[in-house]
């Protein structure tokens, strides 16, 4: 994070990357004297409505963030940006999107959380787009061009308005990440009355074990334990609000309804509270840790991981086949977990693997048998990906050998 001050002092000379918050009401002029290098600019968390007409003069930018301000248009300044490829507005006031705010050369565009009912005509004019996040909008229908994005990986339209599934997602070749939950086409969400329930008062929450986009999960220990359930357990409290994925709501519902099987971590009991969820899970063993890294803005839909990070061919082939039965356990309950990816998953020195993130997950049992399978093939593909991953980090030895060949055949059959 870097200061205005800082700024003003001309200290800041040849920085690549800056980070303002300051509750600014105005884009520094300051900033232009870094013209020479600045190629990502963070302005997030500030209290700015609009952006200079002469953003462009910024010749080097590539990538701009501007979440949780107060824009209620995405600026057409943008589009002038000849470098600008990755565009971030968060949980603003936006309820116009111009298509002169779109670069061509767009490959990343996060407008999750807020007002915007549509899109322009001409969004397939964004051939080069990879990362599609616009969950949390008043979006009825998207554009028929977006047909012709054909570099779409992932989009997120969770907690919109879309009154049918969009089918124009169906035809799209590399479309492997897929979030629609909380649309009014979607499904109701079942109640699930038969689980087991508990209070608030009956437990003890303990450290922050981990936080995500949807809750925060903590140790907790029973002060109370009606059902015999372990003494250490995990609590994961849902925030009461949109998230990059959708709702928190959706998200208990698709863990509760995808049911047990060996490679998820089990839920225990849900908490239901006045203006709060909260779900009880099994406590994860400390052995278990991440397979891999979230992406990052190089690599934009891909996970990454630790350089010397490597598995033997063997190993490869059990954490895939455990993959592999997950899928087609979800296919069988209808849902699509719309987030297959290593930094999701949880493995240990013997390569068992566990999942437990349901943010992204959609129940799809209610649509056309069409659509169903084009979903399903979405979510292959997303497992094809992974595939991919995992023999990226084969040791050298093995990658000669038949089952290589064999695992790479299938990464996208």
């Amino acid at each position: 994070m870097h200061t205005l001050d800082q700024l003003n002092r001309s200290e800041l000379k040849g920085v690549v990357r800056l980070q303002l918050s300051e509750g600014l009401t105005t884009f520094p002029e300051a900033i232009f004297d870094l013209a020479d290098s600045l190629e990502i600019l963070d302005l997030s968390n500030n209290q700015l409505c609009d952006l200079p007409e002469d953003l462009s003069r910024l010749k080097k930018l590539r990538i701009l963030f501007c979440s949780n301000n107060r824009f209620t248009h995405l600026p057409e300044v943008l589009g002038q940006c000849e470098n600008l490829e990755m565009i971030g507005f968060k949980n603003n006031q936006i309820s116009s999107v111009s298509s002169l705010s779109l670069p061509t050369q767009t490959r990343w565009l996060i407008l999750t959380d807020n007002e915007i009912a549509f899109l322009p005509d001409d969004f397939g004019k964004l051939v080069r787009l990879q990362k599609l996040a616009l969950a949390g909008n008043r979006l009825t229908s998207l554009p028929d061009s977006i047909v012709h994005c054909q570099k779409l990986e992932l989009i997120r339209l969770s907690a919109n308005q879309l009154v049918a599934f969009p089918d124009a997602l169906l035809a799209l070749p590399r479309l492997a990440w897929l979030a629609f939950s909380g649309n009014p086409f979607c499904a109701e969400r079942d109640p699930h009355n038969e689980f087991k329930t508990v209070s608030f008062r009956d437990l003890d929450l303990h450290q922050v074990l981990g936080q995500g986009a949807s809750g925060v999960i903590s140790l907790a220990t029973w002060k109370e334990n009606t059902f015999n359930f372990s003494d250490s357990v995990a609590v994961k409290v849902f925030k009461g609000e949109v998230t990059s994925d959708g709702y928190p709501e959706d998200e208990l519902d698709a863990c509760l309804a995808v049911g047990s099987h060996d490679n998820l971590v089990q839920p225990l009991a849900k908490v239901t509270e006045q203006d709060c969820s909260a779900l009880v899970m099994e406590l994860i063993p400390a052995h278990y840790t991440n397979l891999g890294k979230p992406p990052s803005l190089e690599s934009c839909t891909r996970d990454t991981f630790a350089d010397d990070q490597q598995f033997s061919i063997d190993k490869i082939a059990r954490i895939i086949e455990q993959v592999d039965q997950l899928v087609s356990h979800f296919c069988s309950k209808k849902i699509s977990h719309g987030d297959l990816y290593a930094h999701n998953t949880l493995i240990n020195e013997e390569g068992h693997i566990l999942f437990g993130d349901f943010g992204a997950a959609s129940k799809y049992a209610n649509l056309s048998a069409n659509q169903q399978r084009g979903i399903e093939r979405i979510e292959r593909r997303a497992f094809g990906f992974f595939i991919d991953d995992m023999l990226g980090l084969c040791v050298q030895e093995d990658r000669n050998t038949e089952l290589y060949q064999l695992l790479r055949s299938h990464a996208f059959s």
